[in-house]
């Protein structure tokens, strides 16, 4: 049964904390990681037989197993599979960067150019739900911002095989080359290489507790994205909503995992009473309803706070990775809403519309982060480089200043190098 607070009784880091893991992750996949560098192929291929119960030929998805996947699925998936492609890639498109050029002061040019990371490794997990939308959220972007060379990483089944949607979403996303492998030892063959692993620049994409690790241990090697949590979701609503619809919505992230948060915000007890009562009515009724009771009961919460303005400000301590605003005019609110991952307008905006279909990413900073961070975004596949240019007149006009800045500075190289090309001038 979830818990009903009223907001004095809960601090911020009391709704965010999460259970410590008790294995030694860190220690486990620093030797993981260690073993793929010394070891290559041959470690990757131990831990797949030991960890995936299967013994590959090759790690390569080929042509034919991309083919075969595509036509194993019915037309009507394929359809939705490409529309949600085409969604995503007309909101990302908005955000591609162009570099520029100020050339306002005589014989000076300063200026930024914007280039695309130029290998990128995108990890797909397997576990108890394929997860194709999470293929085209980091594959698309990527693509948009030129990306040359994507690799995917997901790991085989028993059978060897990986699941056919994963493969026609990669397929459609269009992803460079697949490789049959999981876990943090995927991490580490991304970043470091093997004889059959192409390294990458960055790494992006979501995994358990051990994949988050190795993202964690490679960073400086390569890039990541995040070090992303368990799911979380804040419905903020006032007493006009249906307490039916707020309880399917919280759902629809806690059967996620046992450790994700679905919580309730809200300045009606009416409403806090009956989305309880509804909660109850509607986890027996999922495919998942272990998870979900576990989430619930855990780290599901409903929050009763005495205005609704304090409502919002809860919700901006929280900084909630998905954020469900179900109020009549929702737009009014939004300027007040300040830490959020991703903004759910309205009464007919689920969640669910951001995870598969309405285009927005649906990889989000989590445990807070959103105070300092943002979704997935063609950003994050790009780097910049800024020039300059002085001609000879335009450098002498400031050598003598940066000369002296560099002597506060106590950097006489530095300060030399100011003005030694007017020295040989005799200047």
């Amino acid at each position: 049964m979830i818990k009903t607070y009223n907001i004095k009784d809960l601090s911020v880091d009391e709704i965010l904390a999460r259970e410590e893991n008790a294995v030694d992750v860190s220690g486990i996949v620093a030797g993981v990681i260690d073993n793929i560098r010394k070891n290559g192929d041959a470690a990757l291929a131990d831990y797949t037989e030991k960890f995936d119960k299967v013994k590959l030929d090759s790690i390569v998805v080929t042509r034919e197993e991309l083919d075969e996947a595509t036509a194993s699925l019915d037309e009507d998936f394929r359809n939705i599979l490409r529309d949600a492609a085409a969604n995503i890639e007309h909101y990302h498109k908005c955000q591609i960067k162009q570099g520029y050029a100020v050339t306002d002061k005589e014989g000076v040019i300063l200026g930024q150019r914007v280039t695309p990371i130029e290998k990128v490794g995108v990890y797909v997990p397997g576990g108890s739900a394929p997860l194709p939308s999470s293929v085209l959220m980091n594959i698309i972007p990527a693509k948009i911002a030129g990306v040359p060379f994507i690799a995917m990483a997901t790991p085989p089944g028993p059978d060897g095989k990986v699941n056919p949607a994963i493969l026609a979403a990669a397929d459609i996303a269009g992803a460079d080359v697949i490789y049959k492998m999981g876990g943090s030892q995927a991490i580490a063959a991304l970043a470091y290489g093997t004889e059959t692993v192409t390294a990458v620049h960055k790494i992006v994409g979501p995994g358990n507790a051990f994949v988050a690790e190795a993202k964690r241990q490679v960073f400086g090697k390569v890039g990541i994205d995040m070090i992303a949590g368990p799911s979380e979701i804040i419905v903020l609503a006032d007493g006009t909503c249906d307490p039916t619809v707020v309880a399917a919505d919280m759902l629809s992230q806690a059967e996620h995992d046992r450790l994700a948060s679905a919580i309730l915000v809200t300045d009606s007890e009416d409403l806090a009473a009956k989305v309880a009562d509804e909660l109850e009515v509607q986890i027996p009724l999922l495919s998942r309803a272990d998870i979900a009771r576990a989430s619930i009961d855990v780290y599901g919460k409903i929050i009763i706070t005495d205005t609704f303005k304090r409502a919002i400000d809860m919700v901006n301590e929280l900084a909630p990775e998905h954020l469900e605003v179900m109020v009549d005019d929702p737009f009014a609110v939004l300027s007040e809403i300040k830490n959020a991952g991703s903004i759910f307008l309205g009464k007919n905006c689920p969640e669910p519309l951001g995870d598969y279909f309405a285009g927005t990413n649906h990889v989000l900073p989590t445990s807070g982060t959103a105070k300092f961070s943002s979704p997935l975004s063609v950003d994050d596949f790009i780097k910049k480089s800024s020039y300059l240019y002085y001609t000879r007149e335009a450098l002498e006009k400031e050598a003598r200043r940066v000369n002296e800045f560099a002597k506060r500075e106590q950097l006489t190289a530095h300060a030399r190098s100011a003005v030694v090309r007017f020295e040989k001038d005799g200047k």
